[in-house]
């Protein structure tokens, strides 16, 4: 079936009334093939990434099917329930429900922690149609009798990958364990590891599976280049590229939280606009960071892998790695903040001597060789992208995969590989 309009699926009236006043008339491929089979109450497998659509892609039809069949008892349980890994991806989603589903008589709320839940109690006390929340807040208020989750019919487990990299399996798997056996369920994901595949085996019935793969992926879309710099030249690195005015929107990303406010705090001294957002930021700070940035205010927003997924800002130009992830795959969904809805984008990289292991590890699963900006030091180059060099000089116990302070044996080029094509795909 060729679906070509919104107006074809059979939705609403005052849903579809809602994207004519966001000029959404055409639907994206995800919600062309997911929405019929979800309006026709079939379980869900996603496999898409932030940027498809997808949010729409199962809010539309979860709008639809709860405006139709509407409760007359209020206060009551939440009939939707939308579980994502990060507060700012629950918000964003949030917003999502929110104007899709103005001219709807639906109430929902959005529940995180960081913040008090007085409101969030408030609201559910009220009666709520539509629960979007993170885990860890969820079984808090669960926990306290705030809320219980048998009346609810939809339940959507969104970037369930992500939620697995982040520690929430526990968490997920008790709140799936106090949902209704009937329901509909879906779960959305960017990659398809073995993990995920399992939980989706235990959570869903019969589903149908939709991938989608954009026409042309970011990365191929992205020209990526590396600095090589001693650890101490990195800040004065970053602020002499950052002078380019061509870098009008960028993001900068370290590996913990304290590198972030350090290097945030340097960028203002040497007067570039700067924010910080990591873990440890309150709620309303990370909201701000985040607003500052979508507005044009703060021109750099530096962040922690936090930010990687979950966070999509229109208009980021560049995305700077001052310090390589340690895993490579989080370098994949780093750049992935740039060359978003077709546009093209750049991703510089600045690689110290202690993190050329994970220079070559990105290099090996992206199946190419970064753009060396500069000379680049010998011990960094490899022959081939699944054999890389040994540094000289570098003690043979020390020859292996380092991630996180330990040594591993170095993967085949034939997993790599695959590894790479999977992610890259799912981009």
């Amino acid at each position: 079936m060729n679906i070509s309009n919104f107006s074809e699926l059979g939705l609403a009236e005052p849903i579809l009334r809602a994207l004519n006043t966001r000029n959404h008339v055409i639907p994206t491929p995800i919600q062309a093939r997911a929405i019929p089979e979800l309006l026709a109450g079939r379980d869900m497998l996603g496999i898409a990434q932030t940027g498809t659509g997808k949010t729409a892609a199962f809010a539309l039809p979860i709008l639809h099917q709860l405006s139709r069949k509407r409760g007359n008892n209020r206060p009551r349980g939440p009939r939707a329930l939308v579980l994502a890994p990060t507060r700012e991806l629950a918000i964003q989603i949030g917003d999502e429900f929110r104007a899709y589903g103005k001219h709807l008589h639906l109430r929902h709320t959005v529940i995180y922690g960081g913040v008090s839940q007085k409101p969030q109690v408030s609201a559910l006390s009220r009666g709520v149609d539509i629960v979007i929340a993170t885990p860890g807040r969820l079984l808090d208020l669960m926990g306290q009798r705030r809320l219980g989750l048998g009346a609810v019919e939809f339940f959507v487990l969104d970037e369930a990958d992500r939620m697995l990299d982040m520690g929430f399996v526990r968490d997920v798997r008790k709140i799936v364990a106090a949902l209704p056996k009937r329901r509909q369920t879906l779960l959305y994901s960017a990659t398809m590891p073995d993990a995920i595949a399992r939980l989706s085996g235990e959570i869903l019935v019969d589903p149908v599976r939709v991938e989608v793969t954009p026409q042309a992926t970011p990365i191929e879309r992205i020209e990526q280049s590396i600095y090589h710099v001693d650890a101490a030249g990195k800040a004065a690195l970053l602020s002499s590229v950052l002078d380019d005015p061509a870098l009008s929107r960028v993001l900068v990303f370290a590996r913990t939280k304290h590198r972030a406010n350090r290097v945030a705090e340097q960028l203002g001294k040497r007067g570039h606009a700067a924010e910080a957002i990591h873990g440890n930021k309150s709620q309303g700070a990370r909201q701000r960071a985040l607003e500052r940035f979508r507005a044009g205010d703060a021109r750099i927003l530096v962040a922690t892998d936090i930010a990687a997924r979950g966070i999509d800002v229109d208009g980021v130009t560049h995305v700077i790695n001052y310090e390589l992830p340690n895993e490579p795959e989080s370098y994949v969904h780093r750049i992935g903040r740039t060359a978003r809805a077709g546009a093209g984008g750049a991703a510089f990289s600045f690689c110290d001597p202690s993190e050329r292991g994970y220079l070559r590890d990105i290099e090996r699963l992206i199946q190419r060789r970064l753009t060396v900006i500069g000379e680049a030091p010998a011990v960094a180059a490899s022959d081939d992208l699944g054999k890389a060099k040994t540094p000289r000089g570098e003690p043979r116990h020390k020859r292996g995969r380092r991630r996180n302070g330990r040594n591993r044996k170095q993967p085949s080029n034939r997993g790599a590989a695959a590894r790479a094509g999977g992610l890259i795909e799912a981009l």
